[in-house]
């Protein structure tokens, strides 16, 4: 699976921070029938930075890049 962000106009990100929030707009997102640029997976599993990511993109294209991380504090960390 790639590591990198589609390659589209402009891009919005959304953090969470409670997986449960996050797998619930999955499905959700699933259910409505939206197509997933990357499906939801889990990065950097059992390390700081762990984290759970999606990409879709909305009607005009722009990419939305949806997270939840294992940690609140690493939300803001600038190294994994």
């Amino acid at each position: 699976m790639s590591e990198e962000a589609p390659k589209l106009r402009r891009e919005l990100r959304v953090v969470e921070t409670m997986a449960l929030e996050f797998h619930a707009l999955a499905g959700r997102l699933r259910t409505a029938g939206t197509a997933f640029v990357i499906e939801p997976y889990l990065r950097f599993a059992g390390q700081p930075g762990e984290q759970w990511t999606m990409f879709l993109t909305d009607p005009a294209g722009n990419a939305l890049e949806f997270k939840a991380f294992a940690e609140d504090a690493d939300v803001f960390a600038t190294s994994v």
